[in-house]
């Protein structure tokens, strides 16, 4: 699908679009297992949006105050299997485009016994399609893309429309957790973030020099950047 036919918002926001894994020519281990060996607990781009507004009832089986958080782009799954091994109570959903990483978090969270987990290949721009407001618990996002290019602030995830959208997905009480490297990003989110309803409940430029480290779970991107000489900008946000 082009951009001149992808649908378009009344706010002139255009939807991204996905391919759809049942159109791949060549398909893989990984590209079959979303729909075969993982089907009951992965999602592809086309089976997880009909979970809208089910996603406890009919999915994880659990009544409707268990709290059920999001992780947007998972990568290879450390953190979200850590989120599921140590929150048995609560239910986590993901996503992530990739094939690899996505079987990957979800393999791994089952090796482990964790079947509170779910994930989905589904872009996280429209996630209004996947939850129905008041569906979600905290929400993570690590490392998103930094878009440094002269396009970003059309492409970076951290604004205003997806505040906006976050915010109403959320249940009151709930928190988001936004972690970059990338210093511009981050400074340029905050800008967003500050006119956004949210409250600022902690906020950092160097997370592992801060006073919330100790409880800091590291992503192996995290590790990547720390042993660069990076520092982990981060920020904490709560729905009142």
């Amino acid at each position: 699908m082009t951009s001149r036919n992808k649908p378009v918002e009344d706010n002139g926001f255009q939807r991204p679009q996905i391919n759809r894994t049942r159109d791949l020519r060549i398909p893989n281990y990984y590209t079959e297992a979303i729909d075969g060996e993982f089907r009951d607990y992965a999602f592809n781009e086309e089976r997880a949006p009909l979970n809208k507004g089910h996603w406890r009832s009919e999915i994880f089986k659990v009544k409707e105050d268990v709290a059920m958080d999001l992780e947007i782009g998972t990568g290879n799954g450390t953190h979200f299997q850590h989120q599921a091994v140590q929150n048995p109570t609560r239910c986590i959903v993901g996503l992530e485009l990739k094939y690899k990483p996505l079987i990957q978090s979800i393999r791994g969270c089952l090796r482990k016994s964790a079947t509170n987990a779910r994930i989905c290949r589904y872009h996280a721009m429209n996630l209004d399609l996947l939850f129905e407001p008041g569906e979600l618990n905290n929400v993570y996002i690590h490392f998103p893309d930094p878009w440094v290019s002269p396009r970003k602030p059309k492409n970076r995830f951290v604004n205003e429309r997806v505040l906006n959208l976050l915010w109403d997905l959320q249940r009151p009480g709930s928190f988001l957790d936004f972690k970059t490297d990338s210093r511009e990003y981050f400074l340029w989110s905050m800008e967003q973030i500050r006119q956004s309803k949210y409250e600022i409940v902690f906020e950092t430029m160097n997370l592992h020099q801060s006073e919330v480290a100790s409880d800091n779970f590291m992503t192996q991107f995290e590790k990547i950047f720390t042993k660069q000489g990076i520092e982990i900008n981060f920020v904490r946000l709560r729905k009142k």
